[in-house]
């Protein structure tokens, strides 16, 4: 199997094609990166800027570059000696537009006499043998059918008429009525829905790839792509939403070969991929979150905790009982159409209604600790939730006792399918509760409420994260780390410079104080999140700050909400946004607290980059992330960006020029470029890893590690950390380090002999350095 020592995540879409990627190959090369990693590349829908609407998955999207494009990225890898790692979406499929779509135009058209009708989630009795598609602005609006062209037409939607179905003159109701499908409003879709989705995206229906033909044919161009030698290896997206993810994987490994895999798998603290998992790892959250927290003062924690309290009128958040809350909101709410399919699968004879069984088998998955279980394995996690789902509540006791053997029985049997479909549905409700609520109502500090992590840990100190390290070099070599992603909500530059707020604690609460009097938002917590986001991000334009303050509003649930927004609260929050524009007040508050921010952010964002690209694992660079990018949640974070800029600072580089700062684009280009090359050049100098620690007055401000093997020093990574206190404390003083051998620093040029060497010489230009042996 060919594994890869670093990838560069390049975002394909109309606008940045396979052929734009292959141009962009020679770059990548001299950056110093191993494989190109390519976002979704099947036909999508059109217009979709990422890919993850497939809606043909027997060929490459004509408008990302076709076939063809997909030979001329692969063959400019090769011609550098690079591999190919793409993304693939096993799940689901993009529903938005019937006639894009092969196997669902069938399905509508057909019913469960469509060849595609085992490929879909659908529960045909509830609908009573028709499909329900939430497309109308009401139910009444059926009167606004027609028929046209042989289709049935709402407005810009086209779908297909069963043959035989209707006659010329024949009303469109009555014509609708005798069709595989139901077109129901909008509104409805949270408790009617009949078919599985992407979490609670109508437009994206699940696929059930573990029926091996419904397989077969969803990854035959997959197959191909390694039977013709254009790809190595495979990222699987949210492999928790498929009925059987070891099954899938076994299967995987097996068509292309044995061939590198990756999984967008969520690990909660503590939390180990199951030993069943064919594959060589996850894509890197949770290298992210021990990435961050390693930046993050411990010593701010009581402020920022105060002022949280402060925000909430009197105690601050109770993490546990909001994510309890807001997954109940979720299960109540938006996915309790899955909720009830749950509980219509309970066996009548159980003695509950579909409601109840609904209501505790909603308080279970509200109380899982993890995204899901894996049965068997993961038996004693089902008996957990279970468990305290009735501490939290006892009057469901009997109903949990009930349902708990029914949900641990997930195996291939007909009689299995609620315990299978349970853990389909755990991970949704996870994802939209935590990730997609509570994560923007936790706000004491942004740098935490990432994918990935659990925001209650607040900083983990280097002894814990050498630990934690050490572990991921002896179990897991090759997952990916990553520090931004497509699905990031800010990116790692933004997080950076808000993690300097736990050393600015007193600062940043009299700043917010200011803020507040001056653009007021009745939500505290809000104010708490926008301020930090919008001062991580700045300078930003209008447009970029609006949408994000929209959104994150939205998603928080607490003052407005995507299905009733709230318009008095929205124009509020618009104003503050604008205030940062066209308030001097506002704008020289905001700008003095960036100002006092932006070196230290710096600072953190270059440590965590060099960390993050020498640490064990395969690094992945997310596009353009070798320049400063402060984008916050997308689709800010997949805005296009300048690669001749790029090439030409590089070039620059290469020709002697050394960054006048380190606050310089130039800088993180350096830190990346001679990290990325040192890996993939000089591999036996990771091999190991080894935490190295300083003596003296500031050791606390130092992480560095040596990833060299126990007979030979390696490559030694050295970064500062908590900038602000180190600078008020004096600075490095006579702190040192004890070199075993004489090293250089990769990104000076400049040696020392082995020995104790004061920390003040080795990071004298900049906050990091990257030393090798000099022999």
């Amino acid at each position: 199997m060919r594994t890869p020592v670093s990838t560069y995540r390049l975002q394909i879409r109309p606008g940045f094609t396979l052929q734009d990627a292959a141009e962009t190959v020679p770059y990548l090369k001299s950056l110093g990166v191993d494989w190109i990693y390519l976002s979704p590349i099947l036909t999508a829908e059109k217009g979709s800027d990422h890919g993850y609407d497939v809606t043909d998955p027997a060929a490459i999207d004509p408008d990302r570059g076709g076939p063809e494009g997909l030979i001329a990225a692969s063959k400019a890898a090769r011609e550098a000696g690079m591999g190919v790692l793409v993304d693939i979406v096993p799940n689901h499929v993009g529903v938005a537009t019937p006639a894009q779509n092969p196997w669902w135009w069938s399905l509508l058209q057909e019913g469960r006499q469509s060849r595609y009708a085992p490929a879909f989630d659908v529960d045909w009795d509830f609908g009573g043998g028709r499909i329900r598609i939430p497309v109308l602005g009401s139910d009444s609006d059926v009167d606004a059918l027609e028929i046209r062209d042989g289709e049935l037409r709402y407005y810009d939607h086209r779908f297909p008429l069963a043959a035989g179905s209707y006659a010329e003159g024949d009303d469109p109701r009555e014509v609708h009525d005798r069709q595989y499908y139901e077109l129901i409003g909008w509104r409805r879709a949270d408790n009617e829905l009949n078919y599985r989705r992407f979490f609670a995206v109508n437009s994206l229906a699940g696929i059930r790839v573990e029926v091996p033909e419904v397989f077969d044919e969803a990854h035959a161009e997959i197959v191909r792509w390694f039977r013709d030698g254009l790809v190595d290896g495979l990222r699987i997206d949210h492999p928790d939403g498929l009925a059987d993810p070891e099954g899938y994987l076994r299967g995987l490994r097996e068509v292309t070969g044995g061939s590198y895999l990756l999984i967008e798998k969520i690990l909660e603290p503590g939390e180990v991929l199951p030993a069943g998992f064919d594959c060589e790892g996850t894509t890197g959250y949770d290298a992210l979150a021990d990435v961050d927290r390693l930046f993050v003062d411990p010593a701010g924690q009581e402020t920022l905790d105060t002022l949280d309290a402060q925000l909430r009128g009197g105690s601050p958040a109770d993490y546990e009982e909001m994510i309890r809350g807001t997954k109940r909101r979720i299960t109540d709410g938006i996915l309790h159409s899955e909720m009830l399919r749950l509980a219509r699968l309970v066996p009548p004879g159980a003695g509950l209604t579909v409601e109840a069984a609904a209501d505790a088998l909603s308080e279970i998955i509200a109380a899982f600790p993890v995204y899901r279980s894996y049965l068997p394995e993961g038996a004693d996690v089902l008996r957990e939730a279970c468990g305290l789902a009735v501490r939290r509540h006892p009057g469901l006791a009997d109903a949990v006792g009930l349902l708990l053997p029914l949900l641990l029985d997930a195996g291939p049997e007909d009689g299995a399918e609620l315990g299978r479909r349970f853990q389909q549905t755990s991970g949704m409700v996870m994802a939209k509760g935590v990730e997609d609520t509570a994560f923007f109502r936790y706000t004491r500090l942004g740098t935490l409420t990432e994918v990935g992590a659990d925001p209650t840990e607040f900083a983990v100190a280097p002894e814990e994260f050498h630990h934690r390290m050490t572990r991921r070099q002896a179990e897991l070599p090759l997952s990916m780390t990553t520090l931004s992603t497509h699905d990031t909500k800010r990116s790692e530059d933004t997080r950076a410079r808000i993690s300097v707020l736990a050393e600015l604690a007193g600062e940043w609460t009299a700043a917010l104080a200011r803020l507040q009097d001056l653009a007021p938002l009745p939500d505290g917590p809000l104010a708490n999140l926008l301020w930090q986001a919008v001062a991580g991000a700045w300078p930003a334009d209008r447009e970029r700050l609006q949408y994000f303050a929209r959104k994150a509003a939205r998603e928080a649930g607490n003052s407005t909400d995507w299905l009733d927004p709230d318009e008095a609260f929205e124009k509020q929050l618009a104003a503050a946004v604008d205030a940062a524009f066209d308030n001097p007040a506002v704008r020289a508050e905001l700008e003095s607290l960036v100002e006092l921010l932006a070196p230290y952010g710096a600072v953190n964002s270059l440590g965590a980059k060099l960390v993050q690209l020498t640490m064990p694992g395969v690094p992945d660079v997310y596009q353009g992330t070798e320049f400063w990018d402060r984008s916050l949640t997308d689709p800010d974070n997949r805005r296009p960006f300048d690669y001749a800029a790029r090439r030409a600072a590089l070039a620059a580089l290469d020709a002697g020029d050394r960054p006048a700062s380190y606050t310089d684009d130039a800088a993180k280009l350096l830190v990346t470029s001679r990290a990325l090359r040192l890996r993939r050049d000089r591999p036996e100098l990771f091999t190991g890893y080894r935490p190295v620690a300083a003596t003296g007055p500031a050791a606390g401000h130092l992480i560095g590690f040596d990833r060299g093997s126990a007979a030979a020093a390696g490559a030694l990574t050295l970064a500062t950390r908590l900038p602000r206190g180190l600078e008020r404390q004096g600075g490095w003083q006579d702190t040192a380090v004890e070199l075993a051998v004489d090293m250089a620093d990769e990104l000076t040029g400049n040696t020392f002999a082995a020995g104790s060497v004061p920390l003040a010489d080795i990071l004298g230009a900049y906050p990091v350095a990257l030393l090798v042996p000099t022999s």
